[in-house]
């Protein structure tokens, strides 16, 4: 486990190895575990990203503020930004939990980078940890319209067909697949008047239709771009595209993944850790 690789990544080396060792262990691997680790970085997180956007939105009010803070900190965030670190090959797991995949768990990958940056905290205190999260998250800002941000896919589907007066997608489990506790779906998204047919994978029935939205979403508005009046006779040519693994929520969450990343994600409650258990 090359260590110094993951604290490369984060852009931060700890003094103190013991805390970095302590932050990827899941209570399944030791008494010695990231759960404390994990409250603390959550608080953490939460004041940074409250401050970046208190910077950097000065038109949006507290309510809006709240809905977008609540979604970039949200479990399907972090996870995001967990794959990106490839923080999975660095967990520490007992044996039960990396027989059932833990490693590639939402929930447990959100963990340890909240216990990462409660552990950075501990090591060197607020300042750096700060620099840690704004470097994660102000590339996500520079990319994202923050009027979109905390929409979801389906709903972003549906008001964009409604602005075109065209009727709601049909979604249908087209099948599943996998042993019962870790099954995937497979979905499909119809828009038969653009002559829209796409798929979309996720670990429930709302991930994999949010998957399937955000391909039909893309689709209908390249449809639209080449065929203005698609509203008439003409219809775009059906476009039958088979999506592998773009919703990559366990069934344990049913969050969904969306539009561009973290562009879009499903507004959370703003007690955020209820959407992360």
């Amino acid at each position: 486990m090359n260590l110094q690789l993951l604290q490369t990544r984060l852009g931060y080396t700890f003094q103190d190895a013991g805390l970095l060792q302590q932050a990827l262990t899941h209570r399944s691997h030791s008494s010695l575990h990231n759960e404390r680790l994990e409250f603390l970085g959550d608080s953490i997180l939460n004041c940074v990203v409250a401050s970046i956007l208190y910077e950097r939105y000065a038109a949006i009010d507290e309510g809006d503020l709240s809905r977008l803070r609540a979604n970039l900190v949200k479990q399907q965030s972090l996870y995001e930004i967990a794959q990106k670190l490839e923080l999975s090959q660095f967990l520490r797991l007992g044996e039960g939990e990396l027989k059932s995949g833990g490693f590639r768990r939402p929930s447990i990958l959100a963990d340890t980078l909240e216990a990462l940056l409660g552990a950075i905290f501990l090591d060197a205190g607020f300042d750096p940890a700060r620099d840690v999260i704004r470097a994660f998250y102000i590339p996500i800002l520079d990319s994202v319209d923050p009027q979109t941000l905390g929409k979801d896919a389906k709903t972003l589907l549906q008001e964009f067909l409604q602005s075109k007066k065209i009727s709601l997608p049909q979604y249908n489990v087209v099948a599943t697949h996998g042993a019962a506790h870790s099954q995937e779906f497979e979905i499909e998204c119809l828009v038969p008047k653009l002559g829209i047919q796409v798929y979309g994978r996720g670990g429930s029935r709302r991930a994999g239709e949010q998957a399937a939205a955000k391909l039909a979403l893309d689709v209908a508005e390249q449809a639209m771009l080449k065929t203005p009046a698609a509203g008439r006779k003409s219809k775009p040519r059906a476009t039958q595209l088979k999506l592998a693994g773009i919703a990559t929520i366990q069934s344990e969450s049913g969050a969904p993944a969306d539009r561009a990343g973290l562009a879009a994600l499903a507004p959370a409650a703003p007690n955020t850790k209820q959407n992360r258990h």
